[in-house]
């Protein structure tokens, strides 16, 4: 989602480290506007005695910026239930003894994790930088849990895993000798090798070296005529770029029967660009829905229709559990609207407005500034969009080269074709 108004409300704020006789000591004092106003806070016990310029002063700076960004700038002002202050004694010992920066945003991410909220963590100096210049240091794996299992998806182009002659289809079982849990937090560095064991398409063991190297996270945008003139376009983020692309492809394709928009990495984007990207479906403004504040504050969106294609022909959005975010809000409107049939999976019901906070090591915090709702008062975030058609993928559609979902889009808009009305 996109960034917002810059970090001018001092709000609420934790003062972690005070300085004293040249020694740093944990408080964890919770202030608002100034705290001779207010009743003192539980002080939390000492919790390190360290020099100021130790490397466990330099971590609890970081780690008291992002507990003080959520205390004054999340949307929800009662944390999810979470008891603020007990979350910065709490993660704040793990924050001051992390030898590196791996270990520092493990416990930042530790503590931003009992929000459960997608769209609020922190990314290290590296991270930052690798968002920023729009790669990543990767083996090339795709992985999707299918059935209880990681399945290899896809292989990036040109990668170490294409190299090594990794397929998909394949099931990854281990890194380094563990084995791959139900989620995935890896974050390799450039040259860094690990062992990975899978198993191939007949379930035998194999396994590979593979050295991590920087590749392009550059978003992925796609077109293809389909059987019977049908138009496939896939875009991977909600930008400026695919906002003149999409529009690009509408206006040389205008005339195409029917449109299958492939939604399913997409992670969302910008809410200004996702306004004028679902403009080009419609003739007039469309209702997108509310963002609210965490004072309560409303402000209502529509679609913009400012040199807007009009296309016209129906329309299917595929989507599936990685759909995310402006995603989400853009599939829900084509689909509450009557405009797009959706085909797939339920999205992944993270659909918050967000911005990016720089922090004192190089470092980033993504928060949740805004919490959204549809036209109709529908809270999405933890919900989601459900399909129209729900389409099963499976590890043998994997396996086959099969894409179960885009047949059943390309069945739908048919069988529309062949009865208009219905």
């Amino acid at each position: 989602m996109p960034q917002r108004h810059p970090d001018s409300r001092p709000g609420l704020r934790c003062l972690l480290v005070r300085r004293a006789a040249g020694l740093v000591a944990i408080v964890a004092l919770f202030a608002a506007g100034g705290c001779a106003t207010l009743p003192p806070a539980p002080r939390a016990p000492e919790l390190a005695l360290v020099p100021a310029d130790s490397r466990a002063a330099r971590n609890l700076r970081v780690f008291d910026r992002v507990w003080s960004l959520v205390a004054g700038d999340y949307y929800d002002a009662g944390f999810h239930g979470q008891d603020w202050t007990t979350a910065a004694v709490t993660y704040g010992r793990e924050a001051a003894a992390a030898p590196d920066p791996a270990a520092l945003y493990h416990a930042i991410n530790g503590m931003l994790g009992t929000l459960h909220d997608g769209h609020t963590h922190a990314l290290t100096p590296d991270e930052t930088k690798d968002r920023r210049a729009h790669e990543r240091a990767r083996v090339g794996l795709g992985l999707a849990r299918l059935e209880g299992r990681w399945v290899v998806e896809a292989v990036v182009p040109g990668s170490p895993a294409e190299a090594a002659g990794v397929q998909t289809g394949w099931l990854a079982l281990a890194r380094n000798g563990a084995p791959l849990g139900e989620r995935l937090d890896m974050h390799s560095r450039e040259g860094e090798t690990a062992r990975w064991e899978f198993l191939d398409a007949r379930d035998r063991p194999i396994s590979f070296d593979l050295t991590a190297r920087l590749i392009s996270t550059a978003p992925y945008r796609e077109v293809r005529v389909l059987a019977g003139g049908i138009l496939y376009l896939r875009f991977d983020e909600f930008a400026y770029d695919s906002r003149r692309w999409l529009h690009t492809q509408l206006k040389e394709h205008r005339d195409a029967p029917a449109l299958v928009l492939d939604l399913r990495e997409n992670p969302g984007g910008g809410a200004f660009w996702m306004r004028e990207m679902a403009g080009e479906f419609f003739d007039e403004k469309i209702n997108l829905g509310r963002f609210i504040a965490r004072n309560g504050a409303a402000d209502s969106t529509r679609s913009w229709q400012f040199a807007s294609v009009r296309y016209r022909g129906p329309v299917a959005v595929v989507v599936g559990g990685a759909s995310a975010s402006a995603t989400e809000i853009f599939t829900d409107a084509l689909q509450r609207e009557h405009r797009a049939v959706v085909i797939g999976r339920k999205t992944a019901g993270i659909v918050l407005l967000s911005r990016f906070y720089r922090l004192p090591d190089g470092g980033a915090l993504q928060l949740s500034i805004e919490d959204y709702r549809t036209p109709t008062g529908l809270h999405l975030e933890g919900r989601g969009v459900e399909p129209d058609v729900s389409v099963s993928h499976t590890l043998a559609d994997v396996r086959a080269g099969r894409d179960a979902d885009l047949e059943a889009a390309v069945r739908e808009l048919q069988r529309h074709s062949a009865n208009p009305g219905s």
